[in-house]
């Protein structure tokens, strides 16, 4: 009886937690920088997106970008490409690839790669000078990634 009481109560529990389908730093495919597919397996949320992108404690993708669209942006920085008209230059699974990991597309690239969590060297224990301890967390999410994607798809000619 006791066992019958436990498999139902891990069924019920496993029934009632969603399947995750995030795609691990780790696991990412890129296929010539691009990737495919949603690495969160949820469409991504433009508000989101431009939160994300503005941001100084997230991806603050303004301090090196300019984006017309959005003209109230302080200090909007000028070292890379503006990302006016992006979504016509570079297809969805481009984009995704570029904000996981520019490196991937631009060899050499100043970009950090958002969604990696590997291959450093010698990365520090937030500004101690010391070497971190554990397993590095990737700089945004993979929802975060896909909410980015989904602005910056917005932003055609």
């Amino acid at each position: 009886m006791k066992w019958q009481f436990c498999l139902a109560a891990t069924i019920a529990i496993a029934s009632a937690t969603p399947a995750s389908s995030e795609t691990a730093p780790s696991s990412v495919a890129f296929e010539e920088g691009a990737i495919a597919t949603s690495l969160s397996g949820k469409p991504g949320d433009t508000a989101s997106g431009i939160k994300v992108m503005t941001t100084n404690a997230l991806g603050n993708c303004v301090a090196c970008h300019t984006i017309a669209a959005l003209p109230d942006v302080q200090f909007p920085g000028d070292i890379a490409p503006p990302l006016d008209g992006v979504a016509d230059r570079y297809s969805e699974a481009q984009l995704r690839g570029i904000v996981a990991n520019a490196k991937k597309t631009f060899e050499g690239s100043f970009m950090p790669a958002f969604y990696k969590t590997d291959g450093f060297i010698r990365p520090g224990d937030g500004f101690t000078g010391k070497a971190a301890k554990g397993e590095l967390k990737p700089i945004l999410t993979a929802q975060q990634i896909e909410d980015v994607v989904a602005y910056l798809m917005t932003l055609k000619e």
